[in-house]
């Protein structure tokens, strides 16, 4: 079949159950009139519905939660963060710097891939359980697959000083009791005591705290995408504000340059 022949049903077309703007003046988001039906909906509340289609009061104050406790530090020495301050200093717009800054949160070590990727882990290592495997036995396999286990350990400190916070305020809520926090904790207590010595990072707490309220990985990153947002925008206001060029300028005497040492003539 020619490659035309299969795109054609979409040619000035496109059918979607998500929903849409109509030239009346109607939106519709998933079946729902935004205007009469979700116009008092909190914004957080409204983005958990138009990302997966769920409406719960608790489960939204949970997701806000997280973003303020978890995901936004104003501090420009964070890896994103550098990017927005770095817009700042360079009298770059805060599109931009927001933009960019959440680019950059799709890392390995950080951001995106961990929330996912402890996710995908908690809930396979649970279907691992019931199919009766142990504990150690599924830690060891993701270990020796992927040389990590995402949601434990951390770049530069041992402990995560977020888990403590978001854990009381999950409970202070009726959450954080269900069965993939315990799965969590369980493997914090595994691996803390191996001689990696990994702890629980807020990755792998998140992950659960959402897995029990039925948020799959997918679903997860996408209620995780904007949420580094209110981190990034405080640091390029800080950089904006203070002197052009400013921010963490390195002079050339402390570089090592190992490269070519005669001078490079180009052509013009």
């Amino acid at each position: 079949m020619p490659v035309h022949s299969k795109l054609e049903k979409f040619e000035d077309n496109w059918r979607t159950s998500i929903g849409g703007w109509s030239l009346e003046g109607k939106v519709v988001l998933r079946g729902k009139d935004v205007f009469t039906e979700l116009n008092e909906k909190p914004w957080m509340e409204y983005l958990l519905y138009a990302a997966t289609g769920k409406e719960s009061p608790k489960l939204g104050r949970l997701i806000e939660a997280i973003w303020v406790i978890c995901t936004s530090f104003p501090d420009p020495r964070i890896w994103n963060n550098r990017i927005s301050a770095l817009a700042g200093t360079a009298r770059s717009t805060g599109v931009l710097a927001a933009a960019g800054s959440l680019a950059v949160t799709e890392a390995t070590v950080y951001g995106l891939k961990p929330i996912k990727g402890a996710s995908d882990f908690l809930i396979r290592a649970d279907q691992r359980l019931k199919e009766g495997e142990s504990l150690e036995q599924i830690i060891k396999t993701e270990l020796k697959q992927f040389r990590s286990v995402y949601g434990y350990g951390r770049p530069i400190a041992d402990a995560d000083e977020r888990v403590k916070p978001m854990m009381e305020f999950a409970r202070s809520i009726g959450c954080g009791n269900g069965k993939y926090v315990k799965l969590a904790f369980d493997v914090d207590e595994y691996l803390s005591n191996t001689r990696l010595k990994y702890k629980i990072n807020i990755a792998a707490v998140c992950a659960a705290l959402l897995a029990d309220e039925g948020i799959d990985p997918a679903e997860l990153y996408n209620l995780a995408t904007l949420s580094f947002t209110a981190g990034a925008m405080p640091c390029f206001i800080d950089a904006s504000n203070q002197q052009e060029g400013g921010f963490f300028p390195l002079r050339t005497s402390r570089l090592s340059f190992t490269g070519v040492e005669e001078i490079r003539h180009w052509e013009v």
